[in-house]
């Protein structure tokens, strides 16, 4: 699949927002990737996973991790397809956990995934917390990379749609200060 492609399946979809909006990263953009509005569609989100799943499957995958909320339906989807265990981690007080009684076995095949990265800070505190358990994580995945490749892990990382999204630091946003409200719609706060 191209990039245009994915976009096109995206805006049919009415999931490539435009406004002004506070990423869970901090920083403000103008566009906004509202994967859930794709993952939605049972048919998208396979489509999206299987990407994911096929660039990862010789590694003998034994558990998906995501970090909820926005990560647990692209987690659930790549482990079906992987025939695997799906996870996810949470937050409580301000550091991913796993609870619910997950747990990651020592020397466990593991892949992270997530929706969307814009900095992967998500998605690394997850690989730390699956490498804590000593689980060997594999890779990390997402359906959309907005950092178009800035965004760096220290294992192998793949995304199914790469795009470079234009994002400011709050201080020096230009949709602030043009006075234009912003928009908080992802899940961090959760």
């Amino acid at each position: 699949m191209t990039n245009e492609e994915a976009l096109t399946i995206f805006r049919e979809s009415g999931a490539l927002l435009e406004g002004h909006f506070r990423l869970t990263s901090g920083l403000h953009s103008p566009n906004y990737f509202q994967c859930a509005r794709v993952l939605q569609y049972p048919r998208h989100a396979e489509l999206f996973c299987r990407l994911i799943a096929d660039r990862f499957r010789s590694e003998g995958i034994e558990v998906v991790i995501s970090p909820a909320i926005g990560g647990i339906v692209v987690g659930q989807e790549v482990a079906r397809l992987l025939g695997c265990r799906a996870i996810f981690a949470e937050r409580e007080e301000g550091m991913m956990t796993l609870r619910r009684g997950f747990e990651i076995k020592a020397g466990e095949r593991c892949l992270a995934v997530e929706d969307v990265v814009t900095t992967g800070g998500s998605v690394k505190e997850v690989i730390a917390l699956a490498q804590s358990a000593g689980a060997r994580v594999m890779g990390a995945a997402f359906i959309v990379d907005r950092s178009s490749g800035r965004a760096q892990f220290d294992v192998p990382f793949f995304a199914a749609l790469s795009m470079e999204v234009v994002t400011h630091q709050p201080e020096a946003c230009p949709l602030c200060a043009q006075g234009i409200p912003v928009v908080k719609p992802g899940s961090r706060k959760i």
